[in-house]
C-alpha cells in the first residue's frame, strides 16, 4: 500500500510494508529563519485529557504466578555494546510505617539472552541486583507507607552492534521467567551510523490520548524512545485515589506551589499509578529501549525523610556511572553517531554544581568525528511561547546556555508545555546560524492542552506567579532580559507552534543531515504536520572550547 501526503509543496510516500520513507521538497533550517506559523486550533479537538480508570484492563496486573515478571523494561547504557533490563516482581503494599517489604533477596535477578537469527547459540545468562523503595506521606488516617514490588535491574554487555538480541528475564530455579521479548542494540559510534527512528515524546500520563500516542508509536517502529518527564502523573492523586486539580500548577523543586495551594500537598501521591504505567507501556519500553528523563511530576518529595525522586530513581536503570555523573537526573549515552545528553531542571545547575560540572566535563569529551550530532534534552523548556509556564527556566537558560551555544549543540528536546513548538536557530533570544533548534513536545497525552500564546492579546503573564518577562524562574531572584517587555506578536525565533496532542520522530541522514516530523493523535501515525531537515553546518559553527 502507498500513501501519500501532501503539505505546502511538499510530499512524502511511505510503503506500510517495509515503513520505508521517501522524503522530497521540505523545508530545511538552512532555509531559515523561517516565518513563523501557529497552526490553528482544531475545533474537533478536545483540549482537555481524561484518566483512564483505575479498572482498565492494561492496568492491571497478569494473573500468574506471584513472582513472574513484570513492567519491563530495556534501556541503553553509555555505548552500543551494553544495554539494561528493568523489571518487577512481586506486589506493592500500602499501609501502615511498619509494614514488612518484600524481601529482595527472595528471587534472582537473571536475564537469559541470545542473538535472535542465531538459533543455535547458547544462552548467555547475566545476573543483576534488585531494590525496594518506599514512598512515605501523610493522610488523613495517619502515617502511610508505599512499599514497591522488588525492582530488579540487570546490565547486559558485550553485546553486537546494530543486532537484534532475544531475552527472557526472572528467576529460573523459581521457574519465575518472562516470556520472550527482543530488542535492537545501537549502531557502532560513527559518523555513517545511526538508529533509523528515534520517537521523542513528553508528558504522557495515563490517559485516553496517550493510548493513541502509544499505538502510533508502536505503528512507526522506532529504534529508540526518549520520554520527557510527566510518566505517571501519580503526584496528580492523593493517597485515597483522588484526583487533584493542578493541570495550572506551578510546583518548585520542593513540591510546593505559588498558585495552587491544594496541589501536591504534603508530597502526598498514590503510587500505584507507576505500576499500573509500567504495565500500560510494556509493549512499547519491553522490546525498544527507552530512555527517562525526570521532570517536575518525578519530583515527588517525601514528608518525613526529605528524599525526592525515589520512583524514577528506582524504577528504571540509567548510564549514569558510565558517563560520569553518579546521579539518575543527568547523564548521555551515545546511540550511534548521536550523543545525547539528559539534564535536569530541579536540580542545581550553576556553575559550581555539580551538574554544570559534570555537564562541562562531557561536552569536552565529546569527538564530533564519531558522533558528529549533539542532542540534549530536559523538561522544562527555555523557549516556549505559550502563556503557561513561560520562561519558568529563565534561571537554568542563563546558567547554561552559553556551555550548550559554545560546544555547538544541534537539537534541544523539552517538555512540561503540553503544546508542540519548533523553534528557529536561537541563542540568548536572538536568531543565529549557530544555535541549537529548541523543540517543545509536552504534549504526550497528559493534562490539558496549552491553547494560548503569551503574544495573544490581554495574555501578559502574571508577575505574582513567576512568569513575568523578567522573571528569572527556579532558584534565582529576578534578573532581566534581553526583552524586557512581552512580545504583541509570535517571537521570530518561533517557527512553528500548535496545541496538538502528538509525539516527533528524528530520523538522523548522516552526519549534516536530519528529518524531524511532529505527529498528531488526530491524523494517522504515517503523517506528519510539521516536517522539517535540521541541518549542520560545522564549517561554519565550529566549537569554541
Amino acid at each position: 500500500m502507498v500513501v501519500k501526503y501532501t503539505m505546502s509543496m511538499s510530499f512524502f510516500v511511505i510503503f506500510a510494508s517495509t515503513v520505508t520513507i521517501i522524503v522530497h521538497g521540505f523545508p530545511s533550517t538552512l532555509d531559515g529563519p523561517l516565518n513563523p506559523v501557529t497552526a490553528p486550533l482544531d475545533p474537533n479537538l478536545n483540549p482537555i485529557a481524561f484518566d483512564l480508570p483505575e479498572s482498565d484492563p492494561s492496568f492491571v496486573k497478569p494473573i500468574s504466578e506471584f513472582l513472574l515478571p513484570e513492567q519491563i523494561s530495556v534501556s541503553l547504557s553509555y555505548s552500543f555494546d551494553s544495554v539494561w533490563i528493568s523489571w518487577v516482581t512481586g506486589e506493592y503494599q500500602i499501609g501502615e510505617k511498619d509494614s514488612a517489604p518484600l524481601d529482595p533477596n527472595c528471587v534472582q535477578s537473571i536475564v537469559q539472552y541470545r542473538e535472535f537469527d542465531v538459533r543455535r547459540t547458547r544462552k548467555q545468562n547475566a545476573t543483576g541486583h534488585s531494590i525496594v523503595y518506599n514512598q512515605q506521606y501523610s493522610s488523613e488516617n495517619g502515617f502511610m507507607n508505599y512499599t514497591s514490588g522488588i525492582i530488579h535491574h540487570v546490565q547486559l554487555t558485550g553485546l553486537k552492534p546494530n543486532t537484534l538480541y532475544r531475552y527472557q528475564c526472572g528467576d529460573p530455579s523459581l521457574s519465575a521467567m518472562s516470556k520472550e521479548y527482543y530488542f535492537r542494540t545501537m549502531p557502532k559510534s560513527t559518523s555513517e551510523n545511526y538508529p533509523h527512528r528515534i520517537v521523542v515524546a513528553g508528558d504522557l500520563g495515563l490517559t485516553y490520548n496517550t493510548s493513541t500516542v502509544l499505538g502510533h508509536i508502536l505503528s512507526n517502529h522506532p529504534d529508540l524512545v526518549v520520554l520527557l518527564g510527566g510518566f505517571s502523573y501519580a503526584d496528580t492523586y492523593l493517597a485515597n485515589k483522588t484526583k487533584l486539580d493542578c493541570s495550572s500548577c506551578h510546583c518548585d523543586q520542593n513540591g510546593t506551589s505559588s498558585d495552587c495551594g491544594s496541589c501536591y500537598s504534603s508530597g502526598e501521591t498514590y503510587q500505584p499509578r507507576w505500576d499500573y504505567w509500567g504495565r500500560f507501556m510494556e509493549p512499547l519500553t519491553a522490546n525498544v529501549p527507552t530512555m527517562m528523563v525526570a521532570g517536575e511530576h518525578e519530583i515527588e518529595p517525601q514528608t518525613e525523610n526529605n528524599l525526592t525522586f525515589a520512583a524514577y530513581s528506582s524504577r528504571f536503570a540509567f548510564p549514569s556511572n558510565e558517563s560520569g555523573s553518579f546521579s539518575p537526573l543527568y547523564y548521555s549515552f551515545d546511540a550511534g553517531g548521536a550523543h545525547f545528553i539528559v539534564l535536569n531542571s530541579y536540580t542545581p545547575y550553576d556553575n559550581s554544581s555539580d551538574q554544570y560540572i559534570w555537564l562541562e566535563s562531557d561536552l569536552i569529551k565529546i569527538n564530533r568525528s564519531e558522533t558528529p550530532w549533539v542532542v540534549a534534552t530536559w523538561s522544562l523548556p527555555w523557549y516556549s511561547t505559550f502563556k503557561g509556564h513561560y520562561r519558568e527556566a529563565e534561571s537554568m537558560r542563563i546558567h547554561l546556555e552559553d556551555l550548550l551555544y559554545n560546544y555547538r549543540v544541534d537539537i534541544v528536546f523539552n517538555s512540561h508545555v503540553d503544546a508542540y513548538e519548533r523553534s528557529n536557530r536561537v541563542y540568548n533570544y536572538t536568531l543565529d546560524q549557530c544555535g541549537p533548534v529548541y523543540i517543545t513536545t509536552g504534549a504526550g497525552g497528559a493534562g490539558k492542552l496549552e491553547t494560548q500564546h503569551v503574544d495573544d492579546p490581554g495574555n501578559i503573564p502574571d508577575p505574582s506567579q513567576n512568569y513575568s518577562c523578567r522573571s528569572s524562574g527556579l532558584n534565582s531572584t529576578l534578573e532581566p532580559v534581553k526583552d524586557e517587555t512581552c512580545p504583541v506578536k509570535q517571537p521570530e525565533y518561533s517557527a512553528y507552534r500548535e496545541s496538538s496532542f502528538g509525539f516527533g520522530i528524528l530520523e538522523v541522514k548522516n552526519e549534516t543531515h536530519a528529518l524531524w516530523s511532529w505527529n498528531r493523535n488526530q491524523d494517522l501515525y504515517y503523517l506528519a504536520a510539521d516536517i522539517i531537515h535540521i541541518v549542520r553546518q560545522p564549517e561554519m559553527c565550529p566549537v569554541c572550547n
